[in-house]
């Protein structure tokens, strides 16, 4: 009897131990243990794609962006699935040389018609990367140090495309939820050449079945992870102004002729003024207003401002709060000059006027601002001020990027999946955040399809991106593997 009872006591011992804080059962989650087993494995196909220097931005390097496309098929067929490479046509160079696109791959794992269907979206090409530029390791070879993994694409957006494939494989471990169409391209950080173009050929075909469309990129806010449901748009201008057919000695030619850099230096001062309030007109005026609803959402979101501005370098920033901070990074617009090239920029002295320069800005655009009304706006305001100058010098404003910004709802349904795998994958729930950047395929893909999307970051908020010394940690890169898969099985429930 004392035997029976000790048993007995232990067996209830041993279900109240495997209860959670909300009384649960605790099972362990067989998806998550088969990435767990095998983390080694995906973090080896990472080093295996950043190993490859699929820097778009490079015409020499363009046959390594077509390695890098036919690698991510192949992995695609390897679990299973379908992958089709498709030709988008023809690339331009300033020179007039014409390059072949980097095909994109249309994949697709699970073919379920009585499942829904998500279409993941990232790119595996890269920004420029050299270890002379400042890297403390080899740009292209993955090196891990600290649980961080360093390398270029390891955040954006290799190592968070990745994460979805490698989800794909761990759910079929068990039972896929879904259906995984893949739309993944290799031009995305030099303006998506022919995407377009494609996803208006394929919409009643590829798309036709999609329920829901996942952008696999950008970073979160802080290290709290978070869902991103909106996205600035960008207006950029090239500002030229021409004051001789040839560059000037500055001894003969100084203060003989009206000389272009000061007329651009004046012009390049009007666009702002010393808080960085926009001067063109129009602009701000066109800024949707703010709602109380939408004010709230900023306030709980975790980001520290202070933290922020220490991790740039900054010795002050603008806003004094962290809900204005965040307020201005993403939700109102901003103007940046970028630079000037025709400008004496190397080492050393050279006294020379140049004959040509041509000043870079743009402005950071947000919903209501349309691209057409601010090239209108901005041209007219420039000419404008270079009347006042009374300079015989030409002058001319072209905008040569127009791409719109990008906002969903963050109450539809699909959110709500995300914070329950969010839950599931990281124990928290996730902040609900814009970014400051611009995503161009995202209004293409819902304005084209039809469909909603979901931005998903797996980056953490100071991996680099575009820098010296990118990564990701492998904290983010396997449990965003594991929210990936969460995410999979909690969209099916919907």
């Amino acid at each position: 009897m004392t035997m029976l009872l000790f048993q007995i006591g232990l067996a209830i011992l041993t279900i109240l131990l495997l209860k959670d804080t909300c009384g649960a059962s605790v099972t362990p989650d067989p998806v998550f243990q088969y990435i767990d087993a095998n983390q080694e494995k995906f973090v080896q196909r990472l080093k295996e794609w950043v190993v490859i220097k699929s820097d778009s931005s490079d015409p020499s390097l363009r046959n390594e962006v077509h390695k890098m496309m036919e690698i991510t098929a192949e992995l695609i067929k390897t679990l299973g699935g379908t992958a089709e490479l498709v030709d988008i046509g023809l690339q331009q160079l300033p020179s007039g040389e014409t390059l072949k696109l980097p095909s994109v791959v249309l994949g697709q794992i699970g073919q379920d018609p009585d499942k829904p269907t998500l279409c993941i979206y990232g790119h595996t090409d890269v920004q420029p990367a050299r270890k002379e530029d400042g890297w403390d390791t080899d740009p292209y070879t993955l090196t891990e140090i600290n649980g961080n993994l360093y390398g270029r694409g390891a955040s954006d957006d290799k190592g968070q495309i990745l994460p979805w494939i490698n989800a794909a494989e761990a759910l079929q471990s068990q039972e896929l939820p879904v259906n995984f169409k893949f739309l993944i391209e290799g031009m995305e950080e030099v303006g998506s050449d022919g995407l377009a173009e494609l996803i208006m050929k394929r919409n009643q075909t590829f798309f036709s079945d999609v329920d829901y469309i996942v952008l696999a990129d950008t970073a979160w806010i802080s290290e709290k992870p978070a869902l991103t449901y909106g996205a600035r748009g960008n207006c950029y201008f090239l500002v030229e102004v021409e004051c001789a057919n040839r560059d000037l000695h500055s001894g003969s030619y100084g203060g003989v002729i009206h000389e272009a850099m000061t007329d651009l230096i004046a012009l390049l001062d009007s666009l702002t003024n010393s808080s960085g309030h926009i001067l063109i007109p129009g602009i701000n005026e066109a800024v949707a207003a703010l709602t109380d609803e939408e004010t709230k959402l900023y306030s709980g979101i975790s980001f520290d401002h202070e933290e922020f501005r220490n991790k740039i370098g900054a010795q002050e920033l603008r806003q004094k709060n962290k809900e204005d901070v965040l307020l201005q990074r993403w939700r109102y617009p901003s103007l940046t000059i970028h630079g000037i090239e025709g400008a004496f920029s190397g080492a050393g002295t050279k006294t020379v006027i140049p004959a040509k320069v041509i000043g870079k800005f743009s402005i950071r655009q947000v919903p209501d601002m349309d691209p057409l009304q601010v090239e209108k706006q901005v041209i007219e305001y420039l000419d404008k001020k270079f009347a006042e100058l009374k300079s015989p010098n030409k002058m001319k404003t072209t905008m040569v990027i127009g791409a719109k910004p990008w906002l969903t709802d963050p109450n539809n349904k699909a959110f709500h999946a995300g914070r329950k795998a969010s839950k599931r994958a990281f124990g928290v729930e996730p902040d609900l955040i814009r970014v400051g950047g611009t995503i161009p395929i995202a209004t293409t893909l819902e304005d084209v399809t039809g469909k909603n999307l979901i931005m998903m970051p797996l980056g953490g908020p100071y991996d680099a991106a575009h820098g010296q010394n990118e990564k990701i940690s492998r904290y983010n890169y396997i449990e965003g593997t594991k929210f990936a898969a969460a995410y999979a099985q909690e969209f099916a429930k919907l």
